[in-house]
């Protein structure tokens, strides 16, 4: 589908990194979410919040994802169905018979989605479609309070906000048919890690842009990590938000420091690395979002580029009035740099 098949107002588009090449998106459901959004919102508040409940999420992740499905339900048809390579996948095509079993898939990451080996690089944690932006006035890339509210996406008892003052961020949306393992975008020191109850809103740029602080509202985990530590990525504290979706109901933690072999869940005081796969998002459209202190990182210049493009027609850019476009990257992809200068210290070893 082409952008002029769709009025501007209706039409999404990425770019795609490696190619360059904007294409237009037609996200899964679109109308259903136009409708729920921008209609029933507002005139029937009650069944809004009832469709976005946790037993309505849990109910369509059933009938979609773990219904029997028939003869034509085959591995081959399934990821033809959604567009992805079943070639990379650890196991054989045969294995995967059922939706849930394709979108839950592990991939040969090792292999197919290489990442630098310098350490102080910051990687992308999922096959995303990335949008960045800074939280200080003072900035080119400032959307604060466009996208969400960082206080309120950590959570309102968090401890470590404040060190996210002014600083970067990225939000990583995935669509259904992406590989939904999540990956560690920094080395470090695991200081914490907590849930934070919310309902199962739609991760749909139009649902995004009808509600404030959307993400903020979703389920989500919280895993805050200090870089500055031996074996570090020496970016300052990093913030990972791993936030579910409609029919997501669980992030299951799967920390794994060799391909997906024994997979175990964060701990404060633990040493993780780069690249590892850390979590797995259940079935469903799912969101990451990352943040930086001030002046700790220097975002990709293709991405800095790319974002503040007037020729892609994105719905962030007509929903908050100024270019905001998306790149589509890959997980374990450098998508940042440290910036050069005096490394603080271990926030770990200061609160022990």
């Amino acid at each position: 589908m082409t952008a002029t098949t769709l009025q501007p107002s209706f039409t999404h588009q990425f770019i795609e990194r490696n190619s360059r090449r904007v294409v237009t998106e037609k996200p899964i459901g679109d109308r259903c979410v136009q409708f729920l959004y921008n209609h029933l919102r507002e005139s029937a508040p009650a069944m809004f919040r009832v469709l976005t409940s946790a037993r309505t999420s849990s109910l369509l992740a059933f009938c979609h994802y773990d219904l029997p499905s028939n003869a034509r339900r085959n591995g081959k048809y399934l990821f033809e169905g959604i567009g992805a390579d079943w070639g990379e996948c650890v196991e054989s095509l045969s294995h995967f018979d059922s939706h849930r079993k394709v979108f839950e898939r592990q991939i040969r990451y090792w292999e197919t989605r290489p990442m630098q080996t310098v350490s102080a690089t910051v990687l992308a944690p999922a096959d995303s479609r990335i949008l960045i932006g800074s939280l200080t006035a003072t900035s080119a890339l400032f959307i604060k309070n466009k996208v969400f509210d960082a206080e309120e996406l950590l959570g309102k008892t968090c401890p470590w906000r404040e060190k996210f003052i002014d600083g970067d961020f990225a939000v990583f949306r995935l669509t259904p048919d992406k590989y939904h393992y999540n990956h560690l975008p920094v080395s470090g020191q695991v200081l914490d890690i907590y849930g934070v109850d919310g309902q199962y809103h739609s991760c749909n740029p139009s649902a995004l842009i009808a509600m404030a602080s959307l993400y903020a509202k979703n389920r989500r985990i919280v895993t805050i990590i200090d870089t500055d530590v031996e074996g570090g990525s020496q970016v300052g504290l990093v913030a990972m938000v791993e936030i579910v979706a409609l029919m997501i109901g669980d992030i299951a933690e799967a920390y794994s420091e060799e391909y997906y072999h024994n997979p175990s869940p964060l701990r404060p005081g633990m040493f993780v690395a780069r690249g590892c796969p850390k979590s797995l998002f259940r079935p469903g459209s799912s969101t990451d979002v990352l943040f930086f202190e001030a002046g700790r990182i220097t975002f990709a210049e293709d991405l800095v580029g790319n974002s503040r493009r007037h020729d892609v027609l994105s719905r962030y850019s007509n929903g908050f009035g100024k270019p905001l476009v998306e790149t589509d990257v890959l997980v374990r992809s450098t998508i940042a740099v440290r910036t050069t200068g005096k490394t603080k210290n271990s926030i770990y070893e200061e609160n022990l």
